[in-house]
């Protein structure tokens, strides 16, 4: 089907209409320990993987914000299958920024094509040969790669000296890596994100995105193609946003939960009414205070991209490092505002049966990701604001 004529608003319609069936199947989900096949149809009829795909093949192209707001909108109802959408959505954006050729070859056989990932950089090793790369290693955490057909491995690329020479994001074919079943979790059980390992594989130089050349403008090969300003994003630095909604979509739903209950719960020893409870009602707020102040973060800074790419134009990196420290600042408060509603839930919060530990054990999880490591994207940022260096070839 072709989505080019969606717009943001009836993309976010189409996400609002699905909440309540992915809300239903939540449990079955985690218990799947996949993304359903019942949900990804449901998501390729609504186009939802396609936001940030070319319209040139298809796919909305909306502005870079889009998929915080998609994402977070579906997260109310299940945060693993709304992590994928942003990650497998997301690949489409990145698709773009590959050879025209390559997007041809991916696209013109299915423009639905779903592409997983893993972008631990260290993990896979590669050597330039004639043509192209061999590549080798073994990634964690590729979610979605169940369900999807291709999948982009970063590498990084080793001279005959030992000695790194680029980095590339590699993009192999699913007959050529093997899916090993790592996914025992104990949040975000329903992404699937199990491990892949790629031995001696050729891959194309058509299929190896040079990353160095992707940090803002239109110096990657897809520009030929799509000059839009989607594809003037930077992708690394921009990187945290796809997954980040999710955490922030996990606090709205748990909230949204724990207030439907608090209105009508009696206390079981005391037979008053929760909600009259001071410190019930302070918790509340301060819930609602913190989901607020994550959402601003991460939405504005996700706009901000937008803003730069509309004007041509690329951030320096201590902006870019700035914009990466307000989004990950924005998972922290989410988890945050979900702690803080389950600290007066009572003893109903420990019963599976109950949606707010899924919210807790996701928004925990979440946190555990490297991109939402505040120490680290912090002291990277504190370290450019001072004056000192800091060395990331791919920012």
């Amino acid at each position: 089907m072709n989505f080019a004529n969606v717009s943001y608003e009836d993309a976010m319609r189409r996400a609002r209409e699905i909440v309540p069936t992915l809300a239903e199947r939540a449990q079955k989900c985690e218990d799947a320990r996949v993304l359903l096949p019942e949900n990804e149809t449901l998501l390729h009829e609504t186009g939802l993987f396609r936001y940030h795909q070319p319209k040139r093949f298809g796919g909305m192209e909306l502005p870079y914000a889009a998929v915080v707001d998609i994402v977070a909108e579906l997260a109310r109802a299940c945060p693993s299958t709304a992590w994928n959408v942003g990650n497998l959505g997301c690949h489409h954006w990145i698709l773009g920024y590959y050879e025209p050729e390559t997007q041809h070859e991916v696209w013109d056989a299915n423009p639905d094509a779903l592409i997983a990932s893993s972008i631990a950089l260290a993990a896979g090793r590669g050597k330039k040969v004639e043509g192209g790369y061999i590549v080798s290693g073994r990634w964690p955490f590729s979610s979605g790669v169940d369900n999807c057909d291709w999948n982009m491995l970063a590498v990084t690329v080793y001279g005959d000296d030992g000695k790194t020479i680029d980095w590339r994001l590699c993009l192999v074919a699913k007959s050529d890596y093997r899916i090993i079943d790592t996914w025992y979790a104990m949040g975000m059980v329903g992404t699937g994100s199990k491990d892949i390992e790629v031995k001696e594989v050729f891959v194309p130089e058509r299929r190896a995105l040079e990353l160095t050349k992707c940090r803002g403008g239109l110096e990657h090969p897809g520009g030929k193609l799509n000059a839009g300003p989607l594809f003037r994003i930077p992708i690394v630095a921009a990187a945290g946003h796809p997954l980040s909604a999710s955490a922030l979509g996990a606090a709205e739903g748990a909230l949204e939960h724990v207030v439907k209950v608090f209105a009508k719960r009696m206390g079981t020893y005391t037979g008053a009414k929760v909600s009259e409870f001071q410190a019930v009602q302070i918790k509340i707020a301060r819930a609602r205070a913190l989901v607020d102040s994550a959402r601003y973060l991460m939405r504005e800074s996700a706009i901000a991209f937008d803003r730069y790419a509309e004007q041509g134009a690329v951030p320096d990196l201590e902006t870019k490092l700035r914009l990466r420290i307000q989004n990950t600042l924005a998972v922290l408060q989410s988890r945050e505002a979900v702690e803080t509603l389950w600290s007066c839930y009572g003893a109903n919060a420990i019963y599976t049966r109950d949606p707010l530990q899924r919210y807790l054990r996701d928004t925990q999880a979440i946190n555990q990701h490297f991109s939402f490591n505040f120490d680290i994207a912090g002291s990277a940022y504190g370290t450019v604001a001072m004056g000192g260096k800091y060395t990331n070839p791919t920012m």
